[in-house]
Order: structure tokens, then C-alpha cells, then sequence
């Protein structure tokens, strides 16, 4: 008997069992999210119509509730389902981290923490707590602020360190805008906290700055 194609709106699923998810665009992952269209809208469309509405798959999947609402054919269903896969993602990524293992590599900590600070639509500023061997005891997000930056407060990271008994922290902020060169405020920002837990005698091992696929290490420029 003939093999009857796939609706069209069903080729993504098709291409994804043949080839492997890395094969499909953004806008095929999409649609195999969605899984339905709307009135008048096949899901291909409307996966295409997000895209191009929002300008990228990352800036969807970072949009708030109220952005993401406002689009027919969405709704908080939809939102919450998005948000959960997200923080499922991050959370396998982070299973080596959260299991107690040293720290292996820069590379490690990177992609941990770009998956963490990477689609904040504002900047955070966060510390990643270490043990004498490395190990994670706790990821905290410290401080939040606008686009335009986030204070730090010196004492309040001094004292959250000493509570988590670390002795040493990786930190890191994200760069809204994408671009993840460090700023000078960064650098001075930096050697105000490396002084501050010099004192109680927690070593800094690192700043690393989070922009769109990028992510700066203050330690390898030298800058701490």
C-alpha cells in the first residue's frame, strides 16, 4: 500500500524521530512545542509568526508572562509549559554540579552558569559557593536590578558566603544586551568583593560575565 504523507504540521515530529532534534530549525522545535496551531493558522505558521514577532527563539523563550499572553493562540498554559521545559533543561544540565563533584573545568562552569543567567531579561548578579575541594554547596542569585545594573552590597555577599561556609565563590551577572564584555564598574565591583572575603579569608576565583552565547571570564583577562 502507498505510504500516505505527514500533514505538514506533523513533518517536524517526522524529521525529529528521523534525524535527530540538532536537524530541525527553531521554528520545527517549536511547533513540535506547540503542537497545535490556531484558527486559521497551522502550527508551522504560528511557530514562524512567533519567531519572527519576537525576533529570535531565545527572546520567546525569555519573554514575560504578559508578553507571551498577549499573542492569540497563547495563554498561561502554554507559559507554564514553557517555563517548566526550560527549568527541566537547566536542571539536567546542572545535575553533575548539584550531585557534588569538583568543579572539573572553566567549561563547566560556563555552560552551568549560562544556563542559569542567560535569558533574564534583567541583570542578576549571582554566586556560585564553593567547598576547599570545589565542590558546590550553593548556587544563589544575590542581587536583581534593572537592565541599567544591580547594586552589591559587599557585606551582604560577605555574610551570605560565611553562612554557607564556603571557602571560595565563582560569581557571575548577566549582560541583558547581549554583549558580554566586562565594564569597568564590573572590574572595580570585583576587587571590592575579592578585598572584602580576603578579610575573612574566602578566595574569589572568578567573575564571569554572561551575554547572548557568550560568556567572559574575568580571571583568564587578568582583570581580578
Amino acid at each position: 500500500m502507498p505510504t500516505t504523507p505527514w500533514p505538514e504540521d506533523e513533518r517536524p515530529r517526522e524529521r525529529l524521530l528521523a534525524h535527530g532534534a540538532t536537524a530541525l530549525s527553531d521554528a520545527e522545535l517549536l511547533a513540535i512545542f506547540l503542537r497545535t496551531g490556531t484558527a486559521g493558522m497551522p502550527v508551522m505558521t504560528l511557530a514562524r509568526h512567533l519567531i519572527h514577532r519576537f525576533g529570535s527563539l531565545r527572546a520567546l523563550m525569555s519573554a514575560s508572562h504578559r508578553q507571551f499572553c498577549a499573542v492569540r493562540g497563547l495563554g498561561t498554559a502554554k507559559y507554564a509549559q514553557l517555563q517548566a521545559t526550560m527549568e527541566m533543561a537547566r536542571r539536567v544540565m546542572d545535575e553533575p554540579l548539584r550531585h557534588g563533584d569538583p568543579l572539573q573545568s572553566p567549561a563547566d562552569t560556563r555552560r552551568f552558569l549560562a544556563s542559569r543567567l542567560g535569558t533574564y531579561p534583567h541583570e542578576v548578579f549571582a554566586g556560585l559557593f564553593l567547598d576547599n575541594r570545589h565542590r558546590v554547596i550553593q548556587y544563589r542569585e544575590l542581587f536583581r536590578g534593572t537592565i541599567d545594573g544591580a547594586a552589591v552590597y559587599p557585606r551582604e555577599v560577605v555574610r551570605q558566603a560565611l553562612e554557607d561556609n564556603a571557602a571560595a565563590v565563582i560569581f557571575a551577572h548577566n549582560h541583558p544586551s547581549g554583549v558580554a564584555e566586562p565594564s569597568q564598574a564590573d572590574i572595580a565591583l570585583t576587587r571590592r568583593l575579592k578585598e572584602a572575603l580576603d578579610l575573612v579569608d574566602i578566595r574569589v576565583l572568578d567573575h564571569m560575565v554572561i551575554g547572548h552565547g557568550e560568556v567572559i571570564s574575568l580571571a583568564e583577562r587578568g582583570l581580578m
